[in-house]
């Protein structure tokens, strides 16, 4: 129950500037219903006003709201119905008899207790507490509490703490020592009073007799702090000597790591010499140990013409490699559908990093050929690449709109595109497996997202009827995780490709290379597709490594972009507020490649897409507000809470779930302003145009309604929002109650204007009653038109005209009431004093007393 209470005085009450001294788990009685919390409150702004509140969970059941509240002033009996046996059920008598069941006995009673102490406090009126246990009534409270309104500190009713059982021994063991410690209390308290001053004098001296020591120490800690500084000193020196110590022994340790590498170095140098020594051979009848130190130009043809023939090999095996890999169609995406994946390319990674230091060599002695092959392997894998992110959007794309069974069907028996190229036979020598991994392509299907769902863009206007709808928070939870599969599956995609690009084509170091995406004439070289390469000129040498990864896999990914641009125009087009979701998938995705590598690839495509996100993002936000724009009250309907402000209500709620700890809360924090901006204009617009609503009620119940929820959502960029709707809220009350009440006793109110016109012009105040058209007769005669029979008789009017302008939703109906109780209050307070300060000694009263406005006001407000 601490944990609740804590919970209820943080999200409910503390909003409304309230303290929660007193709660209660009740259901009906006799009916079986959700439970509720029956709640004892005060204000922290004086006057305090004392409140009864009943708190009950949400339907969602993730937090709690206020549904009914009561004034304590209001409460005439409290029944706890049985006073000798534990019984849990209760009533209370407001307008009408409440019956509770409490969940125990014990939370009944200290709720009891808790409603006579704030009774005893804060009321002049007192509650009648029937078959209640006179053990949980205080007997009396101090007579300055009880006629205080404007309360204290409520803590204060439980400072009284009973005395220990310790206590009662010491006391009553002095009192024993005295005879007369009963008989004569005053001769009793003289001896304790002197006895305490025996005690007083001896701690003085004992105090003035430890000076000495204390002063001796006080030296001695002196003394200490004098050898600590000597000491610190002594170790400030000590690490000035060794620091330099350190740098030597840094210097040292460098001067070691280089040698380590160097040795490190010349043994792999060693060990390759020795392996081209021992496994190579220059032709069949001459070895390299026959060949002398000094060649010939015969055996430097011959090795260059052995270094052709190697490169041309090596150069047609991995161009036939790269063929087969483009046009293999083998497997397909069905095996990769229901989970959504793109097929892995690592096992032919794998097999290819084997030439890594291979193609290092033809990058060093064959430039022709190693180009060559970089723009057959950007070729042939670009295509590779494109079938499988088409196929892969496109299931994302069905299962993003949720298809119905007839169009899964119709993909299903889609014919499929027959390869018209003939495959190559020939896999890479020594590979544990085929180099493949690609999937056939899928035909384009375009998804009509109308025929089995709502298509068009959601609103704020849509939102309050969600639950009723297919597209709710399921729909847009599912959106979500296929969004972020999307992502997902991309990203470790593109990493491992430029990783492998990297590797293979050895592109780690910054050197000038032309990149080979420079060049697209080609030509056929020994029956394989090669390149053409153009004699080099100045761009070749303007280009980094860097660059030619970046070119290289802007080739291979070309559709990426286009693919991802188009899955967001289809979930904005399903659902507008996908745009939410997207935002912040997207945002953390760029923020995680940037993290890795601000220039990649990845991050550079994924930053693009962004821009539209936010662009969609945009856009929907402006489509709410001029929605909100667009709303019509009919002219004969009771405005009520407005559409849009319930919808803000929501949205807000399923922001803050989707933008908890992202990284774009700034831009979600804009679009609240200018939702809100909206939101605030409309209102005033519709209160303008409202013609069966009075402007007041609609002003007052809507900004009621913001202010709560910004209570609740405690989201911080709208804290001078939240306080502008609770102004105006407060201040269309007030303007509602004044102008609805008027002047209900209208000719007296007439009567008395014209008595304080004359003290203006100069009259003294107890000449006013010789005026003959203000003489006490003519105010007799005014105030026997003001019977309380009739007075009642005009409120009760008022009461169903106030019922027919206010809505049920916000519950506003008793809080109007009892503020125009308080205006009348205040009206008939006036005309009682300028009846006594004009008409003194006349003995002349109203009809009817402030006691009977009191039960005039609560009656009414009972009967209906």
């Amino acid at each position: 129950m601490t944990a609740i209470k804590h919970a209820l005085q943080r999200d409910i009450f503390t909003p409304n500037d309230e303290r929660l001294l007193g709660i209660v788990n009740v259901c009906k009685a006799g009916k079986k219903k959700k439970n509720c919390f029956l709640c004892a409150t005060v204000t922290i702004e004086r006057p305090v006003q004392v409140k009864v509140v009943k708190v009950k969970k949400s339907d969602k059941g993730d937090f709690y709201k206020r549904q009914q509240t009561w004034e304590l002033r209001d409460l005439t009996v409290v029944d706890a119905k049985d006073a000798s046996k534990e019984n849990p059920e209760f009533d209370l008598h407001f307008e009408k008899i409440y019956r509770w069941l409490a969940s125990s006995t014990a939370e009944k009673n200290c709720f009891i207790s808790c409603i006579w102490k704030l009774n005893q406090r804060y009321l002049r009126k007192k509650v009648e507490f029937v078959n209640v246990s006179s053990q949980l009534l205080e007997e009396s409270v101090p007579s300055g509490e009880s006629q205080s309104v404007a309360g204290g500190d409520e803590d204060a009713l439980d400072d009284y703490q009973e005395l220990s059982t310790r206590e009662e021994q010491d006391i009553e063991s002095m009192m024993e020592m005295c005879e007369y410690a009963i008989s004569n209390a005053e001769a009793f308290a003289e001896k304790l009073f002197k006895e305490l001053q025996v005690l007083d004098g001896a701690n003085i001296q004992s105090i003035m007799a430890s000076e000495k020591q204390v002063n001796i120490l006080m030296q001695l800690l002196d003394e200490a702090l004098g050898e600590v500084d000597t000491i610190e000193g002594k170790l400030s020196s000590y690490e000035e000597m060794l620091q330099s110590v350190k740098e030597q022994m840094d210097q040292i340790s460098q001067s070691n790591r280089l040698i380590q590498i160097s040795n490190t170095n010349n043994g792999k140098l060693l060990d390759e010499i020795q392996f081209l020594v021992v496994t190579n051979s220059l032709n069949q009848s001459r070895g390299v140990r026959e060949l002398s130190l000094s060649f010939s130009d015969g055996d430097t043809s011959e090795l260059s013409l052995l270094s052709d023939t190697f490169a041309r090999r090596l150069t047609n095996h991995l161009n036939n490699v790269f063929v087969h890999q483009g046009h293999d169609q083998s497997s397909t995406l069905s095996q990769h559908t229901a989970e959504l994946t793109l097929p892995k390319h690592s096992p032919l990674h794998r097999d290819l990093l084997r030439y890594a230091k291979l193609m290092e060599w033809l990058k060093n002695t064959h430039r022709e050929k190693y180009e060559g092959l970089s723009r057959t392997y950007v070729d042939y894998m670009s295509r590779l690449y494109e079938r499988e992110i088409k196929d892969f959007f496109e299931v994302a794309k069905i299962k993003m709109a949720g298809t119905s069974k007839e169009a899964k069907n119709k993909f299903a028996t889609l014919p499929r595109k027959e390869s018209t190229l003939k495959q190559e036979p020939e896999s890479l020598h020594g590979s544990s497996g085929k180099l493949t991994g690609s999937t056939s392509s899928l035909n384009k299907l375009t998804v009509q997202g109308s025929n089995s769902r709502r298509s068009q863009s959601s609103s704020l206007l849509d939102m309050g009827n969600m639950s009723a709808s297919d597209l709710d928070v399921a729909d847009r939870t599912k959106f979500d995780k296929i969004f972020e599969q999307v992502l997902s599956e991309l990203e470790p995609l593109c990493l491992a490709e430029q990783d492998f690009i990297s590797k293979f084509f050895k592109l780690q170091q910054h050197q000038t290379v032309m990149p080979p995406l420079a060049q697209p004439e080609t030509e056929e070289l020994d029956g394989s597709t090669a390149s053409r390469i153009p004699p080099q000129n100045d761009h070749r040498h303007s280009s980094s490594e860097k660059d030619m990864v970046r070119l290289m896999m802007n080739k291979i990914f070309q559709s990426i972009e286009t693919e991802l641009n188009s899955l967001i125009a289809l979930g904005d087009k399903i659902d507008s507020f996908h745009s939410l979701y997207m935002l912040v998938k997207m945002s953390h995705h760029v923020w995680t490649a940037e993290n890795v590598d601000p220039a990649s690839f990845l991050s550079t495509t994924l930053g693009n897409v962004l821009v539209t996100v936010k662009r969609n993002f945009d856009k929907c936000i402006l489509g709410q507000i001029r929605q909100m724009e667009e709303v019509k009250i009919p002219k004969k309907t009771k405005v009520g809470i407005l559409p849009f402000v319930t919808a803000f209500e929501e949205f807000a709620e399923l922001a803050e779930t989707i933008f908890r700890n992202a990284e774009r809360r700034g831009d979600l924090d804009k679009a609240y302003v200018k939702l809100i901006k909206a939101v605030f204009v409309n209102v005033e617009k519709v209160a303008n145009e409202s013609q069966k609503t009075p402007r007041d009620v609609v002003m007052m119940e809507n900004f009621h309604h913001i202010f709560s929820t910004l209570s609740r959502l405690k989201i911080s960029c709208l804290d001078a929002e939240k306080r502008e709707a609770k102004h105006k809220y407060t201040d269309h009350l007030q303007s509602y109650v004044i102008n609805s009440l008027g002047q209900p006793l209208e000719k007296l109110n007439h009567f008395f204007e014209g008595v304080e016109s004359r003290v203006a012009q100069g009259v003294r105040e107890d000449e006013v009653s010789y005026q003959l058209a203000f003489n006490k007769q003519e105010l007799r005669k005014v105030i026997k038109e003001y019977p309380g029979k009739e007075v009642k008789k005009g409120l009760d009017n008022l009461y169903k005209k106030v019922d027919k302008h206010l809505c049920e939703e916000e519950s506003l109906l008793q809080v109007v009431w009892h503020s125009m109780q308080d205006e009348f209050i205040r009206q008939y307070k006036h005309f009682e004093d300028l009846i006594g300060r004009c008409y003194p000694g006349s003995g002349i009263t109203m009809e009817f007393t402030i006691q009977d406005v009191l039960e005039y006001f609560s009656s009414i407000a009972q009967s209906h």
